[in-house]
């Protein structure tokens, strides 16, 4: 396999783990699948093993993303190098941001299972700092997305230019990368763009556009862009 062969089989990896342990490890323990905090926390006091299983599942996305990266990186390097290694760098920013969410899961399995806590702290005390980590993890997944948004609009819009995807792919990647990221920072200071049209909208967006990459890649994607 060459070189867009392997990145693009690490997008696909990514997202459909991804997708597996939304629907079945973090079902319920994930406060960015749940705008409840309190149900959230108290749902991970009592789910040791599947928070366990959560941050080790982290860490083989951030795995296989840091490939994804540096394997689009060698894609592009020629045909952008600025661009190429800030947008790298901002990606893997936002891949070290993305575990704050493991650390809170493997905090939280603690606090559900370590005989100390028990004695150290009230039952009210440890759904509040099982909510703090929820927060945690809620607010690292929201600036690492928005941050490996941005990086992606980067590699998006030097595959527009230089080739190496279709144009109708890259030019879809480019607006729904730079539309998530946009949608996530607006809705902080303009309700509207919270609202739950826009969030999927955004969404969708952003899997078909990666789904297309991934497919491009690993199918039709050469070892190197002439």
């Amino acid at each position: 396999m060459n070189t867009s062969n392997i990145t693009g089989h690490a997008l696909l990896a990514t997202i459909i783990i991804g997708i597996i342990g939304a629907l079945t490890v973090n079902a319920g323990i994930d406060i960015n699948l749940s705008a409840d905090v309190e149900a959230t926390a108290s749902a991970m006091l009592e789910a040791e093993t599947r928070l366990r299983g959560r941050a080790y599942l982290s860490l083989l996305v951030l795995g296989l993303n840091i490939l994804f990266l540096v394997g689009v990186f060698r894609l592009l390097k020629t045909k952008g190098p600025l661009l190429a290694g800030w947008s790298l760098l901002v990606g893997l920013g936002a891949g070290l941001l993305s575990l704050v969410g493991a650390v809170a899961a493997m905090n939280v399995a603690e606090l559900a299972g370590g005989v100390a806590y028990q004695s150290l702290a009230s039952a009210e005390q440890r759904l509040l700092l099982a909510g703090l980590q929820a927060t945690s993890d809620y607010t690292s997944f929201h600036l690492s997305l928005v941050l490996s948004s941005v990086s992606n609009a980067g590699f998006f819009w030097l595959f527009l230019r230089a080739g190496g995807l279709p144009k109708i792919t890259a030019g879809w990647g480019f607006f729904a990368s730079l539309f998530v990221a946009v949608s996530i920072v607006a809705r902080d200071f303009i309700p509207a763009f919270g609202h739950d049209l826009v969030t999927m909208a955004f969404m969708l967006a952003n899997l078909t556009a990666l789904i297309a990459t991934g497919i491009y890649l690993v199918v039709w994607g050469k070892s190197e862009l002439t």
